[in-house]
This record gives structure tokens, sequence and C-alpha cells, in this order.
């Protein structure tokens, strides 16, 4: 069994005793926590907490614990059901709550489910909320409500077809276009709420033929939800089967957005932002922001159009925040996160889809030939175990000093821009690994880099 708390919620296996594992005792404490700091913090004039929850097994029983759990804090839950973790977040501003909490452990196996906890924005609690939260649940410092004050359960269903709606509504979302162009679409939505969602988005937007694999909300996920090339050998090789001329790929929650050219090939994660933000930048020209971690292009696309790029620490909260600092009109992560302001602060997987598909209306080429018009990167992603007693801020520190002469970004661990290729290097929080993400215009040039740092920092530790 396996219990990880964090700033960013809790998360684990089902089962298990209170600290080694997700279940009931464990959810009690930290959704009272969570309602506590609501409390305390919220400006909103409701009392309302949205839940909404995607396919996995364990959801029901760990929906029925947390609206328990919130109404007996005193809150008025808004029980919207299987849904996005961007719907929740477009239901939480819909409704003008205090907060919601997302129950979905992203990628992670069916054994998983996980709590993410929204604010009344519904944008993610930042580091020093997730902060309280935690202090809160450990010292048990909430009180329940008596008899007179306890909430109610609201259940409301409509939000997957209003969250919907308001992408159909985007203004750079042309439908008419997507019409047109007659798309035959492929879509794998791992047997979780994008089989729900997803389909239902795609006819909205005008497309007649549907491809689906794994599209029953089940919860027995067909293969790895990480929507990484090795675990969508299936949806490859529909493609070329159904003449399809994109297809679609979305984890559990529907965050993220991986794309498959009609020949069967990766269009490739990292370039789902790039696409989307070309499209953007074309009509509405700005800056933009992507994480450490993510791939040079957008950042060249962004300069190519005159515009400026940043780059914020991992995590969705602090590229959210850098958009903000930044005024930016498009950003997201290198996983497929596209997050349009436009539309809402959150990585939307449904905002993605209407982005990409008008931009390949208009420009009414193959979805081969999109890929192929942005600048070639490939990324390495290596780590280097290290020994626990190894200072690993000190080694960092080493290597900052030993590559000066470049440009060194060190926000979040340690990233170095060489003329033509980057490594990222991030010490992990739970464990003694530093974490090695290297890019370059080769796949060879990209794991060389990595495997040159990781014996820098091996020749450190002696």
């Amino acid at each position: 069994m396996t219990l990880i708390k964090s700033i960013s919620g809790i998360r684990g296996t089902i089962g298990g005793t209170p600290e080694e594992g997700l279940n009931p005792l464990a959810i009690v404490k930290f959704v009272a926590a969570y309602a506590t700091l609501i409390r305390k913090n919220t400006k909103a004039a409701t009392n309302k907490i949205v839940v909404g929850r995607d396919a996995r097994i364990s959801g029901p029983m760990v929906k029925q614990v947390v609206t328990g759990t919130l109404t007996g804090m005193g809150f008025d839950v808004v029980d919207i059901d299987l849904a996005t973790t961007p719907t929740t977040e477009f239901a939480v501003a819909a409704e003008k709550a205090c907060g919601g909490i997302i129950l979905t452990a992203s990628h992670n196996p069916r054994q998983w489910n996980a709590l993410k906890l929204l604010n009344e924005k519904g944008e993610f609690l930042n580091a020093e909320e997730g902060q309280q939260v935690l202090q809160i649940a450990e010292a048990e410092e909430f009180l329940f409500a008596d008899v007179d004050h306890l909430g109610k359960v609201i259940t409301d269903t409509t939000y997957n077809s209003k969250h919907i709606q308001s992408v159909l509504e985007l203004e750079l979302v042309d439908v008419e276009a997507i019409r047109k162009a007659n798309f035959r679409v492929a879509i794998d939505c791992v047997n979780s709420v994008g089989g729900i969602v997803i389909p239902d988005l795609l006819s909205a937007l005008g497309v007649k033929e549907i491809f689906k694999l794994h599209c029953n909300p089940h919860g027995n996920f067909a293969h790895n939800p990480e929507p990484l090339p090795e675990h969508l050998t299936e949806i490859s090789a529909l493609m070329t089967q159904a003449k399809a001329d994109v297809g679609f790929v979305v984890d559990p929650d529907v965050d993220r957005l991986a794309v498959v050219c009609e020949n069967g090939a990766m269009f490739g994660e990292e370039y789902t932002l790039v696409a989307v933000s070309d499209y953007v930048l074309s009509h509405t020209p700005g800056n933009t922001v992507s994480n450490l971690s993510s791939s040079r292009a957008l950042r060249d696309v962004t300069r190519a159009h005159g515009c400026e790029y940043n780059a914020a620490a991992v995590g969705e909260v602090n590229v959210v925040a850098k958009m903000k600092e930044t005024n930016a009109v498009i950003g997201g992560e290198g996983n497929g996160g596209v997050i349009y302001p436009a539309s809402h602060y959150g990585r939307d997987a449904l905002v993605g889809i209407a982005l990409f598909l008008t931009q390949l209306a208009k420009k009414n080429m193959k979805t081969s030939e999109l890929r192929a018009s942005y600048p070639p990167y490939f990324i390495s992603k290596q780590k280097v175990q290290l020994t626990p007693e190894i200072d690993v801020d000190a080694i960092l520190e080493k290597v900052k000093e030993k590559f000066a002469q470049y440009d060194i970004t060190d926000i979040d661990g340690v990233k170095i821009d060489f003329p033509d290729k980057w490594v990222h290097l991030r010490k992990s929080n739970t464990e003694p690994i530093i974490r090695i993400y290297a890019e370059a215009s080769t796949m060879a040039d990209a794991e060389a880099l990595g495997g040159e740092l990781i014996s820098i920092i091996q020749d450190m530790c002696k």
C-alpha cells in the first residue's frame, strides 16, 4: 500500500491502514483539513464545494466519503459525478463555489486514486495553502458541524454539456470550418470519463466519423493510462485501418492530450501545446509559458510570431502563476497540457482538441504535415540514483558552477541552456534521485547529454 501526502493533494493505493493507503479514514482527515482551510480563506458568498470524479473503480466509494465529510463540515456539496478535471474546474467558477475536489489519480494505474484540491477560482491550491492543509490534517485541527448546520448534497450532472458548450463558444474555435473538413477522428479514452465527454465534444464540433477505442467508462484501464507512445499501439494501428485524419488520446481525467498522425505516428505530447499555441498566436499575438522541462519548440514558435516566451517551475500551479504574471495568451506543459486563459486557467484536453481541429481544418494539411512544420526536437528522460547521505542541493550547486558560462535557470533545480540543446536537473522530493531531462535535435544527442551529466554527478559524489 502507498499513501503520498504532498502540497498538491493526497494520493495513494486503495486500502491499508490510515497511514499506509488511501482509505476512508485517511480521506476524512484530509478532506476535513481542506474544508477547514477553505472556511478560513474563502471570499465566496456561497457555501458550496464542487466534487467531480473520473471513472476509477474506487470512485463511488471515495466520493461517498468525501461528500459525507464535506457535509459534516457544514458545506453544501455540488456533486457533478463523472466529470473531467477541467470540467470540475469550470463548475467551481460557474457555481461561484468556495472550492472543489477532483477525485482522480490522473495517469496512475487503476489501484490508485487521489484528491486534487481547488480554490474558489477553480484553480489548484498554491504551495503555501497545500502546506497548511497538511499541517491541519496532521494536528487534526478541524471542527465538525452540529446537527443544525450540516450541509446538503446537490446533484448536477449537466456540467459535461455546459463545459462542451463553453468550448464551442470560444472565439478561436471554428465549428463550421471543422464541419466542412469532414474529419475522420479516432479516439482512445482509456475507459474513463473521456469516453463520455470526448465523443460528445467531437459530435458537437461537427465531426461525422468517430472511431472509438476504450470509451466505456468502467475504470478498468485497457492499457497503462499515461498517454505515452509505448502505450498507444492500438490507436496507432487503428489510424491506418480506419483511414482516420487524426487521433486523440486522453488520460483518465482528460487534462492531458496526445495527438496521433494519420499514418499512425505520434505527433508527440510535447507538440500538442506547440501546435495549439501556433494557432492561437497567429490570431492573438501575446506571451506564452511552459515549464522548464518542456520542449524548446514552444519558445521557437513564439519568437517566430514576434512574441515572448517565459519558463516556469514544473507544476501546473507554477505555470498558471507565470501566465498571469506575464499576461500570457496560451501556455501549459509538455505532457500534453494546454492552458488557454480565454477558457480558464487549467489544463484542458477539450479546449486542446477544439483548437487543434480548427487549425488543421484551416491549414488544410495532413496531421503529419503539420507536425513536420515545427522545429524537430527530442527529449530524453533519465535519472541518477544517489545514496541517502549525499547532499543533493550541494551537487546541483556544483553543477551550476561547472557550467556557469552558459545560461542557467535555477527556479526549479538547475537548467542549463546551450545554444542548440538544454539539460534540466531536478531533485526528487521523496527519494535520493536527481531526474535529468535533456533535449537536442536528435534523440542520440539528447541521451548523450543526459549521460554526460550523470557521469559528472557521479564523479562529484566520489
